[in-house]
């Protein structure tokens, strides 16, 4: 038989979170963010349940022909933009609306034969120093593109950078809303945490809001708030299955160097889950599982191949019990994955981007 270890995809939480990003942003079209193969989830896996967003919006050339292939005939989006001239062929042949956030992209536009003009998102850096064109060239910028019979309709569009913490979002509001005060065209502003901790600002939703993570099931600004407080529901489970369990006596040690020492008579469940499965290895003991569907830790440390978990609480676990290492359990039972990576000291979309190519993966509805 394989290996008791898989990723399930929830195609229904998909279109509820969704559901909740039209919700939070009622009167904005809401592009669905599938860059990094849908965050892990898989483009073709993941389109089913996002197949109701007004657009995808991506990164990846590849990524936009896959979902081309799917069906898809609305908007993609390009966030970056494209990455040398002969990339603009491609949009034409596919119909992509692209980024444009620095002067080379234009020359590449000036430069490029076609028959459809480009429907273009002018990107401003309003204070995330990663792309775009700074405020004071944002309008030199407009007017180029603006001369261009390769560009149809522009567009506009900035990035927050604390739209999640404590900074929020006025500051680079107000420096947008300066550098494109009076120029036409729709805007795009809001990420997932903007979407859903800002929407009551003036302005933020705009005409298009980018929902990521948020899409996924995960809280954007976690641990501030977890994602049965947005009301989202995870998108991934990675569950497996316990292999052996093992009986410990005070001063046995567990696991790789003998971190985690039993101080008392203790029952533990090796689980067939490692960091060769895209579970992080610097989890450390105390991080949450679920076994049967009852809420638990991990103790020691985690192994290529296998987790050790404490079945203390769970005393009728034994060989072939079902572990949760994030998403959903048996039952009602729910590990949120970004209390995974809290304890792993990172984010959520680090773990989903991370399952391992050798994790079968299915989807459910």
């Amino acid at each position: 038989m394989p290996r008791p270890i898989e990723a399930l995809i929830h195609t229904e939480a998909l279109a509820a979170n969704l559901a909740r990003a039209r919700q939070a942003a009622p009167d904005a079209r809401v592009w669905a963010v599938v860059k990094a193969n849908a965050y892990g989830h898989g483009i073709e896996r993941a389109f089913a349940g996002l197949r109701g967003a007004d657009g995808f919006a991506l990164l990846d050339l590849d990524e936009a022909e896959r979902l081309r292939r799917l069906g898809w005939r609305g908007p993609i989006l390009l966030l970056e933009g494209c990455f040398e001239p002969r990339d603009l062929e491609t949009c034409s042949r596919l119909g992509l609306w692209h980024a444009v956030h620095c002067d080379a992209q234009i020359d590449w536009l000036a430069a490029h034969k076609t028959q459809q003009p480009h429907r273009v998102f002018l990107k401003m850096n309003s204070g995330m120093n990663r792309l775009g064109f700074r405020p004071e060239a944002f309008r030199g910028a407009w007017a180029r593109l603006d001369a261009l019979p390769q560009v149809d309709e522009i567009s506009l569009m900035t990035h927050f950078a604390d739209a999640d913490g404590p900074g929020g979002v006025a500051r680079q509001m107000a420096t947008f809303a300066a550098a494109t005060r009076d120029l036409p065209g729709e805007r795009s502003l809001s990420n997932s945490a903007a979407t859903l901790r800002h929407a009551a600002s003036v302005g933020v939703t705009a005409d298009w809001v980018r929902a990521g993570i948020l899409l996924y099931g995960s809280a954007p600004d976690h641990p501030q708030h977890d994602s049965a407080h947005w009301g989202l529901q995870p998108a991934m489970t990675l569950r497996a299955r316990l292999l052996a369990v093992q009986a410990l006596q005070p001063g046995d040690a567990v696991g790789y160097g003998g971190h985690f020492v039993a101080d008392a008579p203790m029952r533990i469940g090796v689980v067939a889950c490692g960091y060769a499965d895209g579970y992080p290895r610097v989890c450390p003991t105390g991080t949450p599982v679920l076994v049967d569907g009852v809420r638990t830790r991990t103790v020691g440390r985690v192994s290529m191949d296998m987790i050790t978990v404490d079945l203390g609480p769970v005393p009728a676990a034994g060989p072939g019990s079902e572990v949760t290492l994030w998403g959903r359990g048996p039952g009602a039972a729910v590990l949120p994955i970004d209390e995974v990576a809290q304890a792993a000291g990172t984010l959520g979309y680090e773990l989903m981007c991370a399952l391992a190519p050798r994790v079968p993966v299915r989807v459910v509805d």
